[in-house]
């Protein structure tokens, strides 16, 4: 392709405009550029636009990243349109799961179903809550927890407010804000009774075994631990400060080797002489034989 200085004013127009959208554009973008429906039915069959989806083109095969994929979805829907929910919390990375079905919302009543992509339609979605983040429209970090606070379990959203304040993006003043702003909402309400009793950052796991045995002990309504806590020198898996108790969940990865097993024991012997004692459950313990991890830790629990 030619240098972008030297190509007809409509074919850099056309080429600035997908710069800004990951290399996307619309079918209403480009007649509003003047590219008639003939030359875009032309470019289709000559592979100079590609299909994304209905009324979305790409400028050629373009690597499909998420980001990619999210705007496309996006730019299918009306104008104003934002990715929201699960699919927004996905986009800011204070939840890992990436959705397949995508969602976004609109301020608008009307708009047609499209194949793969959940269409919300919220009463209130001011301007203040909406942002761009990689590149894709999307709810701010406070709307999308307050959207997904009805969606995803207590535990989950405790994950994405942990998450929220280890990337720097949990905005204290912001969210009571907005929580003040859709009082009486279900989302604003579900999001208020966590954080009252949920401190962002404080339960942040860093490992699917961490995150089983943490929701092993506040399933069984054990008293809940710190997580990942620096103590005596180290960053422990989980600690009952009061129970003298630190418990380590060991992943076979790290732990099946001789050295890591010394590094261990050294560890715990260093814990000990400040008065903690350390109890190291597996991957198996936790998932297979879960009774047997709680026993264990009731009867530490009572008499720590």
């Amino acid at each position: 392709m030619p240098a972008k200085e030297h190509l007809p004013a409509l074919e850099r127009r056309i080429l600035e405009l997908a710069e800004t959208q990951n290399g996307r554009v619309t079918r209403s973008q480009l007649l509003a550029l003047g590219l008639g429906r003939g030359a875009i039915l032309h470019r289709l069959h000559s592979g100079r636009l590609i299909a994304a989806r209905r009324g979305v083109y790409t400028l050629g095969v373009g690597p499909e990243t998420p980001e990619a994929r999210w705007l496309t979805a996006v730019l299918a829907c009306p104008l104003g349109t934002v990715l929201s929910h699960l699919s927004a919390a996905a986009l800011w990375s204070v939840l890992r799961a990436d959705p397949p079905v995508i969602d976004v919302s609109t301020p608008h009543r009307s708009g047609t179903r499209r194949d793969g992509i959940r269409l919300h339609r919220p009463l209130d979605l001011p301007e203040e809550e909406v942002t761009e983040h990689r590149g894709v429209p999307v709810t701010s970090v406070g709307r999308t927890l307050m959207d997904i606070a009805t969606v995803v379990s207590a535990r989950t959203l405790e994950r994405a407010l942990d998450e929220a304040e280890f990337l720097g993006l949990f905005d204290a003043l912001g969210i009571q804000q907005l929580l003040e702003r859709h009082a009486g909402t279900p989302g604003a309400a579900r999001l208020a009774k966590v954080l009252e009793r949920h401190r962002p950052g404080s339960t942040r796991t860093r490992s699917p075994l961490e995150e089983a045995f943490f929701t092993l002990v506040i399933s069984a309504r054990l008293p809940r631990p710190e997580v990942n806590v620096s103590l005596a020198g180290y960053t422990v898996d989980f600690l009952w400060r009061d129970h003298g108790l630190v418990v380590e969940t060991d992943g076979r990865a790290s732990h099946d080797r001789l050295t890591q097993r010394e590094r261990d024991s050294r560890r715990d012997a260093v814990l000990s002489t400040a008065g903690f004692r350390t109890e190291r459950f597996t991957w198996t313990q936790v998932t297979r034989r879960p009774e047997e991890v709680l026993s264990v830790l009731r009867s530490l629990l009572q008499t720590g």
